[in-house]
């Protein structure tokens, strides 16, 4: 494995929202390096096939709680005392935030909270605070954000995300810039695509769960643009980053906040990337294109990443092909019943050989 990921090799690792898309495809990857794994997260929902699939529960130390809870979550990490925390629990889908608001903004604000309240007591050292692409204050102008940019949001879930950046903001001046043994980054990825994700009202799951049943294939503001990457991407620059905490190769007090978005040629519409799913399923499938008027979403979405290309070595590697030929690739696996351990960790090698 990558030199620079050596550094994992038999340190604990703290994972929240470990049963989850990231957070699964995150836990197999640090077995592979051999960390210890600790998570924290919600059980697994029923459609939660990459946690289960991967057995992930034989390889980490599991606990089953909510961020909410500030109680249990402090006497978890009290107990672990790991030597990082990467914090990737999350409500994370913006129809949901329309649906049931409260759960959106506490598992959001108050969860990410309770996170850095949990660090500061417990003197833990080195934390990646994840959130999203989304915190950034989206006119729908063709601009490349970058750190500096303002936060803000225009529907629940951009909000709670950009809220909780600006709690992070908060906690640096009051607490962790005093403290120099704290080690700390945000980071903020595009719109993650890959094998095993099944959740409800998320692009590429939609289609893939459509082609897998044989269903209609019903398709949401097709002309949409996001910066798609898969999501060995974002990982790989969440595992640098620890890395330079971890090392202290970086003065986190100064540049806290990362982005992890793909080249500009990645960046697609929806529509282009329902037509290449199909195009390599080889199946024909009429796709019913829908103009979206349940709900606010941004139709222009992307990153400037020179940030982390320049300071931290790290750059995204797989082009649009290699990006949705390794997403169909998981999915037909899983239909015709073959190992997905064994396609998970052929897709980590593919993705570090590149």
């Amino acid at each position: 494995m990558n030199k620079i990921l050596s550094v994992y090799k038999n340190k604990k690792i703290l994972v929240t929202g470990s049963t989850g898309f990231k957070g699964s495809w995150l836990c197999y990857w640090l077995h592979l390096l051999k960390a210890n794994i600790v998570g924290i997260s919600l059980k697994p929902e029923k459609d939660s096939i990459l946690y289960k699939r991967l057995s992930i529960d034989k390889k980490i130390k599991q606990y089953f709680i909510n961020i909410k809870d500030l109680k249990k979550l402090d006497k978890v990490i009290k107990k672990e005392k790991p030597d990082l925390i990467i914090h990737l629990a999350a409500q994370s889908i913006v129809s949901l935030s329309y649906k049931d608001p409260k759960d959106t903004l506490e598992t959001n604000i108050i969860g990410s909270f309770n996170i850095l309240e949990a660090v500061r007591k417990n003197k833990i050292e080195n934390l990646i605070y994840v959130t999203s692409d989304k915190c950034y204050l989206n006119k729908d102008e063709k601009i490349i954000y970058v750190e500096t940019d303002r936060l803000g949001g225009q529907d629940l879930y951009s909000a709670s995300k950009a809220s909780a950046e600006i709690i992070f903001q908060a906690y640096i001046k009051s607490f962790f810039s005093k403290n120099k043994k704290i080690k700390f980054a945000t980071a903020r990825a595009g719109n993650v695509i890959g094998g095993g994700d099944m959740k409800k009202d998320r692009i590429v799951p939609d289609i893939m769960k459509s082609l897998l049943k044989n269903k209609k294939l019903i398709i949401r503001s097709p002309n949409s643009v996001r910066p798609w990457q898969h999501v060995l991407e974002p990982l790989h620059g969440y595992l640098i980053l620890g890395n330079y905490l971890m090392m202290n190769k970086i003065n986190s007090s100064i540049k806290p906040n990362w982005n992890f978005g793909p080249n500009i040629k990645n960046i697609k519409s929806v529509r282009e990337i329902a037509n290449k799913s199909i195009e390599l399923w080889r199946k024909k499938k009429k796709i019913i294109f829908k103009n979206n008027k349940n709900f606010k979403e941004v139709n222009f979405l992307m990153l400037n990443s020179k940030k982390a290309k320049k300071e931290i070595s790290w750059k995204p590697k797989l082009n649009f092909n290699d990006t949705m030929r390794l997403t169909v690739d998981w999915y037909k696996s899983f239909q015709e019943e073959k190992n997905l351990e064994h396609i998970t960790k052929k897709q980590i090698q593919f993705f570090l050989e590149k």
